[in-house]
């Protein structure tokens, strides 16, 4: 997408959601032996349950979540963060799905935080399901939100991941270091306020902290995550928001995932990928339905 079309599509979002003023402040943490990280901890009610958020592919933790924040906060203590290779999420020298399971667990210990809910967005998802079955005593619930289980089952989808991985593979040295290099341009902090009207460039600064570079490595990646032999291992309450309106991943799998997950509650929404922000006025009651669904089970 061009800078003009993404100009344009943001425009076009922050009509159709609240033009808050800020986001919730947030810091960086350093994860022992791991790197440092972009934390939002937001308190929620005393004695509430807590819920980690986490993001999808090429965005941030603040531009996935921001629409839903202030209503989740309402119920429960809210972690946000950016992870590997996105925004200011930890730099290593390789991306894997494990390591962005593994952050979650890290992040509770820094922030001395027992047990929690994951809610994850597509990406999100896909590590939000990592982390239970690596953590599953760290993780009390799940939230899946246009998320897949695997990705490799048509030709086609196997012709196009197995291309993309050959090259992100190829240039994984050379994406390091435009990554490196990238980063370090990036201011430390991002930015919580902006004046009225001005939520379309806050929001092109947020998508604009993520390189390129890093994208297609974590496509790459992504690409050969399948849950598909431990699924049905997942003991925890989870509750699944499928938008049936997706073009990128397929609304057959999202409800084969549901079905194979046992006592998943299903969560329709008629909405394509990027409800979290261009349709949040479907994807936020259906994430606090989900979320309420999961709370009332632990």
């Amino acid at each position: 997408m061009t800078n003009s079309r993404s100009t344009a599509a943001l425009r076009r979002f922050a009509r159709r959601v609240p033009d808050i003023a800020e986001v919730p402040g947030g810091q960086l943490v350093e994860l022992p032996g791991r790197g440092r990280t972009y934390v939002v901890d937001i308190a929620g009610p005393v004695g509430a349950p807590t819920l980690v958020l986490l993001h999808g592919t090429g965005c941030t933790a603040y531009l996935n979540w921001f629409p839903a924040l202030a209503a989740l906060a309402e119920r429960y203590r809210v972690i946000l963060f950016d992870q590997r290779w996105h925004g200011r999420g930890i730099r290593s020298a390789r991306f894997s799905v494990d390591d962005c399971a593994d952050d979650v667990a890290a992040v509770l210990d820094a922030l001395g935080v027992p047990q929690a809910i994951c809610a994850g967005y597509s990406l999100g998802g896909v590590v939000s399901l990592a982390a239970a079955h690596r953590h599953p005593d760290r993780v009390s619930g799940l939230v899946l939100c246009a998320t897949p289980y695997r990705f490799q089952e048509k030709w086609r989808e196997r012709a196009f991941h197995q291309a993309f991985g050959a090259f992100a593979a190829a240039f994984g040295p050379y994406s390091f270091r435009r990554i490196e290099q990238f980063a370090g341009r990036l201011p430390e902090l991002p930015e919580i306020a902006w004046g009225p009207g001005r939520l379309d460039r806050w929001a092109l600064t947020e998508l604009r902290s993520t390189s390129g570079w890093a994208i297609t490595q974590v496509i790459g990646e992504v690409g050969r995550f399948d849950a598909t032999e431990w699924l049905s291992t997942l003991k925890m309450p989870t509750a699944v928001v499928i938008t049936t309106r997706d073009r990128a991943i397929p609304v057959y799998r999202q409800l084969e995932m549901a079905t194979m997950i046992p006592g998943a509650s299903i969560h329709l929404i008629k909405a394509g990928h990027t409800a979290c922000v261009l349709e949040a006025e479907l994807f936020v009651p259906a994430l606090l339905e989900a979320c309420g669904a999961v709370a009332a089970r632990l």
